[in-house]
């Protein structure tokens, strides 16, 4: 049996064509940005894509049909609905099964690129080790994904409200070449640098295309994480965001806020404690990761011409 997808007519036309598709998550509609601006963002981003010569295909689950692509009107839909399910490999299936709708964070919405054939994937950062794991056991299947699910993603490095080392060591463990674009250090998502030495360097999109392609001939498995740093001109400097994320980390363990939950509380207390300065960062991040994730997606494309 063959799982079910619904193919947008853009994306449906991609796919007839041969041509260049680049993946795009809806957790960022739903849980990461409030209605319009997630819209708003959501629309800039597929237009980054499309101007760079690939087509966008946001994934999520509606009414229990996984779509690849969706339309103006239910990109709209999506912005603006309540309740809908924050779907990771875990729960991805079972929203299918009873007719649930729910967005799609990194692991899910690798899963379901892979499935479709789409090699490459643009979010704003990779989830991780949380800090406090040792206790809490709070790890993404965002990690174990990018080991298992061969998608190239390009984020802007792990989240800052993560432990970014203990990150890096499991990616380290578990076999995930972590590649940063055009720098020698780990961006550190709203801030250029986190301070840590990256693993790996790369300083062209046919580079990253054509390690993806060779990893997949060795029959190594997973994908990898493209790290590239958010613009120098919309950075928020790490020396004035650590302070920022160390209270909203109090006030979530105060509240006893975990598991899911985490995140969307965490970005919404540093959306408030910077101004609102942290949206714009983040939307200028996945902008400018969805323009390389666009070049490396045409690199594949020649690559496999």
């Amino acid at each position: 049996m063959t799982i079910e997808m619904q193919f947008s007519p853009e994306v449906a036309k991609a796919r007839a064509n041969a041509s260049p598709v680049v993946a795009l998550e809806s957790t960022i509609i739903t849980h990461g940005m409030p209605y319009p601006q997630n819209v708003q963002t959501a629309r800039k981003v597929e237009t980054v894509v499309r101007d760079g010569g690939a087509t966008p295909a946001t994934i999520a689950v509606l009414n229990g049909q996984l779509h690849i692509g969706l339309t103006d009107a239910q990109l709209e839909q999506l912005g603006q609905a309540t309740e809908v399910a924050k779907l990771s490999r875990a729960d991805f299936a079972a929203c299918l099964a009873t007719g649930g709708t729910g967005a799609t964070t990194v692991a899910a919405t690798m899963i379901a690129a892979h499935l479709a054939g789409i090699h490459v994937f643009a979010t704003g950062g990779i989830g991780g080790v949380h800090r406090g794991a040792e206790l809490s056991f709070d790890i993404s299947a965002d990690l174990h994904e990018l080991a298992q699910t061969p998608v190239t993603v390009v984020a802007a490095g792990p989240k800052a409200i993560l432990d970014v080392p203990k990150t890096l060591e499991v990616l380290e463990t578990l076999g995930v070449p972590v590649i940063t674009f055009k720098q020698n250090d780990i961006p550190a998502f709203w801030s250029c640098s986190s301070g840590l030495a990256s693993p790996l360097r790369m300083d062209s999109a046919a580079e990253i295309a054509q390690a993806q392609i060779i990893r997949t001939q060795m029959g190594l498995p997973g994908g990898q994480l493209v790290a590239n740093p958010i613009p120098a001109a919309a950075e928020i400097p790490r020396q004035t965001l650590v302070p920022i994320i160390e209270q909203a980390l109090r006030e979530a363990d105060e509240q006893a806020i975990s598991a899911k939950s985490v995140t969307p509380f965490l970005l919404q207390r540093i959306f408030e404690l910077t101004g609102g300065e942290s949206l714009t960062a983040n939307i200028a991040l996945v902008m400018n990761n969805a323009r390389l994730a666009t070049d490396i997606a045409c690199e594949f494309n020649k690559l496999a011409d």
